[in-house]
């Protein structure tokens, strides 16, 4: 039977789905898969880019641990492609590579005053709040008044953590560095703004919702973003989630905190719909000190048109939720534009030529980029999966396959590897950090003592 040795480069929700599929799939060769990753712990941006308060979430990682406890894939975490582990050493070693590598930049947004000191990539900020060990520990929230740019879950994510008081997070995984920064956050108000209505948002109803459930914080919507067009009307009518965040937001309007007029509460959370920021405004030190947005207004179909009407609003911090955005892998192709490999169904190709590159594939985010829930991850990866299955006459033809060789190779360069024994030891642990206080887990943070524990060194 002819043998496949399989590498995937990422060991989030979208490499395990792939390595799933493959597997359970795949019956006219024998499969054999390593996973590499560079964080010794898995699941990418499911422990890494998700809020700690979405319990929901626990669901997901539960299907992915299932998928690795059955033992029929190898994992070597705290393994960075690039310089651990090359593009050559995978060819000399396996038939072909799926890069799962997602995206975890911020894409940049191009308007005056956005460099300024205070303001600060969502990527950044959800990195730290979920206690990912290659950021700094410490987050400064001086500032009473900030604004968080954009309308997807993210943007949400991020203005719900701001707005949040900080022992309301103590039930979930929150680390410590992270509570106590929360705890020490002078945050008032949350200003969030995106550039269209309503009925164009891309959060979904459950993000929305628990901004309305957040204790001890009004949500204050505007009667003035409501005058919708025929476009939004059709879309509240005809799209059952669309008609859902309507609801919400409708009922929000009858609180007294509309407008900013009443509300008891002692932090806020606005919501600026047709909020289109122009320019950053700074103090004379150089840091974020207003935001000056234009009201746009719907062109008729569906878009926006500008208003020229300009509007300020002093902040102190400014936090920009508008995209994530792929990483260059080393002697990969990438796509500087969109931030992406470039491919063909996750068939990578050839910056220059569109050629096809024999053996190298992609699925998740890096393939697609930053949109989608995990279903469309799964259904991702079962195309890039079939394409390689399909394409076995390009395989590489690897100089040594045997499965001792890549544990050999990493010894040899003195990395410090995790495997999935390893994993349970570092789960098991955070585990046992949170029980006495009733808690989930509490996060280890820093690389090192993540790295010890799995060793159990």
């Amino acid at each position: 039977m002819t043998k496949l040795r399989l590498a995937i480069v990422g060991a989030g929700p979208a490499g395990i789905y792939a390595a799933d599929i493959l597997l359970k799939t795949e019956r006219s060769f024998d499969v054999s898969i390593d996973l590499f990753e560079q964080l010794p712990a898995p699941y990418g941006l499911v422990r890494y880019g998700v809020a700690p308060d979405h319990p929901r979430i626990k669901g997901v990682i539960n299907a992915l641990r299932d998928v690795l406890d059955r033992g029929d894939i190898r994992i070597f975490g705290n393994v960075r492609f690039g310089e651990d582990i090359t593009l050559a050493d995978l060819k000399k070693h396996y038939n072909a590579v799926i890069f799962a590598t997602g995206a975890i930049r911020d894409t940049k947004l191009d308007i005056p005053g956005i460099d300024a000191e205070g303001s600060f990539g969502a990527a950044d900020f959800v990195s730290w709040f979920d206690g990912h060990p290659d950021v700094p520990r410490e987050w400064t929230l001086d500032a009473e008044s900030v604004a968080v740019l954009g309308n997807g879950n993210v943007a949400l994510d991020v203005a719900r953590i701001l707005a949040k008081h900080a022992e309301d997070l103590l039930p979930t995984e929150i680390s410590d560095n992270v509570h106590a920064g929360l705890e020490a956050s002078k945050v008032t108000d949350v200003h969030v703004f995106g550039r269209r209505g309503p009925a164009q948002v891309k959060f979904t109803p459950l993000e929305l919702r628990e901004l309305g459930e957040l204790r001890d914080v009004d949500t204050v919507v505007y009667d003035e973003d409501f005058d919708y067009d025929e476009a939004s009307l059709a879309a509240i009518a005809s799209n059952k989630q669309v008609k859902v965040i309507d609801r919400v937001l409708q009922q929000w309007r009858t609180r007294d905190s509309v407008n900013n007029a009443g509300g008891s509460a002692s932090r806020r959370l606005h919501l600026h719909f047709w909020a289109k920021p122009v320019e950053i405004r700074t103090d004379a030190e150089g840091k974020v000190a207003a935001i000056v947005y234009e009201r746009t207004e719907p062109d008729g179909s569906g878009g926006l048109r500008s208003t020229g009407e300009l509007r300020e609003i002093a902040i102190g911090q400014l936090y920009r939720a508008v995209g994530y955005f792929g990483s260059p892998l080393q002697d990969v192709p990438f796509d500087k534009r969109h931030g992406v490999i470039p491919n063909h169904e996750g068939q990578v190709l050839a910056k220059d030529s569109n050629q096809r590159v024999p053996g190298v594939y992609a699925t998740g985010w890096i393939k697609r980029g930053p949109v989608g829930l995990i279903g469309h991850t799964k259904s991702d990866a079962m195309e890039t999966v079939q394409h390689l299955v399909n394409d076995q006459g390009a395989w590489w033809q690897p100089e040594d396959p045997s499965e001792a060789a890549i544990p050999a190779l990493l010894e040899s360069r003195g990395v410090k590897w995790t495997d999935l024994e390893g994993w349970h030891r570092l789960d098991q642990h955070e585990v046992a950090l949170g029980a006495p206080h009733e808690r989930a887990r509490v996060k280890v943070v820093p690389r090192d003592e993540m790295v010890r524990i799995s060793r159990g060194e």
